[in-house]
């Protein structure tokens, strides 16, 4: 305690501090609980669906080294109750190890219309997209949903996710997702995607509509992709997610969050990837809205009030404070991640979400300081707006030519 106070200084100095914190951790109840309120409202909605609206879709699913459970994470896409759809799998090296599960697929479900794309486009800085811009060429339909590899789905995902689509004004729709992760460092990952970023997006949906879109699922018209610039608008850039959905939003269609939760399975193993992918998550965040992260100090609950207690030198203020802010975090965390989204993971490990609070505020603030990243084995720059500054340092393999493997 004395070293606090010794570095805190003068009276004038402490008293700026306690006042700070104080903020921060009533601006944080407050933004727990209009968390609470969005999600009340949003899962609780009754939304109306056209049974005859079901326009044929083209999957892309660009692939990247092997997901946990891969098999039946595609297995789930080839089980859809929907009339006509494509489902296409990327790669951009014929090495990639993923491509084997993708044609064993093809030959387990004969009756759906499979294609594997090998080759990306080289130009591509995010090879992700490059993968997409190679894969989209042999899409048939003019619905595209884009869906990373490592998410599972139920059999009703494409007949609810094309609901909001019967609005021609709609040009986007993306979904939530619950994380399941094995070991601590995924729990810790798992626990910050459910009980941290959904609830944000929630917020951001009450506040100021969807003007984004997620990885777990952006089911965008072909049309709309076009209008903005297709892939190769984003191809520069890593949050393409992101762009794919705010460059819709800003050319004037509306970007709908849809009711389907798929789940997600993270392959998080160590907490070196842990903090990987936090901190690439983080600075990508920074990069392409500065001012919003910038602004996620006032959500910071849970280290402010800690800070509270020791420059408050554990005083009754301080410890009600604390109190009232950590009841509301997990209040919040339990109400969203639990009850709506349906998460094992948070339901397991509620009890970690002040620690995991903790190591974020940390890689919340290391984000400031940096700017490259580790995204599946590779090194990136990032500059301003979240576009690449530089080629992946692991060459992302050889070109080769596109190959349909079943139909």
């Amino acid at each position: 305690m004395h070293v606090v106070h010794h570095l805190l200084g003068s009276h004038s100095v402490a008293l700026f501090a306690r006042s700070v914190l104080v903020t921060i951790c009533l601006s944080s109840v407050t933004y727990y609980g209009f968390a609470i309120l969005s999600a009340k409202e949003f899962f609780s909605a009754v939304r109306s669906r056209n049974p005859h609206f079901q326009p044929p879709i083209t999957i892309l699913k660009p692939l990247r080294g092997i997901d946990r459970d891969a098999y039946e994470n595609f297995a789930s896409f080839c089980r859809q109750r929907y009339p006509k759809y494509q489902l296409i799998f990327g790669a951009d090296s014929p090495d990639e190890p993923a491509i084997g599960v993708a044609r064993q697929i093809a030959r387990d479900f004969p009756n759906v219309d499979i294609r594997v794309v090998i080759g990306g486009a080289p130009t591509a800085r995010n090879p992700k997209v490059g993968n997409l811009t190679a894969m989209v060429s042999q899409a048939k339909y003019p619905t595209i949903l884009i869906s990373d590899s490592d998410i599972r789905v139920g059999p009703g995902h494409l007949e609810t996710i094309i609901a909001p689509m019967a609005d021609p004004r709609v040009g986007v729709v993306t979904c939530l997702y619950r994380s399941e992760a094995t070991g601590f460092a995924g729990t810790m990952d798992a626990l910050g995607l459910s009980t941290d970023f959904q609830p944000s997006v929630l917020v951001a949906r009450k506040v100021e509509g969807i003007s984004f879109a997620m990885g777990s699922a952006i089911l965008i018209r072909r049309s709309v992709l076009e209008e903005v610039g297709g892939f190769p608008a984003v191809a520069d850039y890593l949050a393409d997610d992101y762009l794919l959905g705010n460059l819709p939003a800003r050319a004037g269609y509306q970007v709908e969050l849809s009711p389907y939760v798929v789940d997600h399975r993270l392959d998080t193993a160590s907490l070196r990837q842990f903090i990987q992918h936090q901190i690439r998550w983080n600075r990508g965040i920074r990069a392409a809205r500065p001012w919003g992260y910038a602004g996620l100090v006032l959500t910071q609950g849970v280290p402010a009030s800690l800070l509270l207690l020791l420059v408050t030198g554990g005083s009754s203020i301080g410890w009600g404070l604390a109190g009232l802010t950590l009841a509301a975090r997990l209040g919040m965390a339990w109400f969203i991640a639990v009850r709506c989204l349906k998460d094992r993971a948070a339901r397991s490990a509620l009890w970690l979400v002040p620690v995991r609070d903790v190591l974020s505020f940390v890689m919340w603030v290391s984000a400031f300081f940096g700017a490259t990243v580790v995204w599946r084995g590779n090194r990136f720059r990032i500059g301003e707006g979240g576009r690449l500054l530089a080629t992946p340092t692991a060459s992302a393999g050889p070109t080769a030519a596109r190959t349909r493997v079943a139909s």
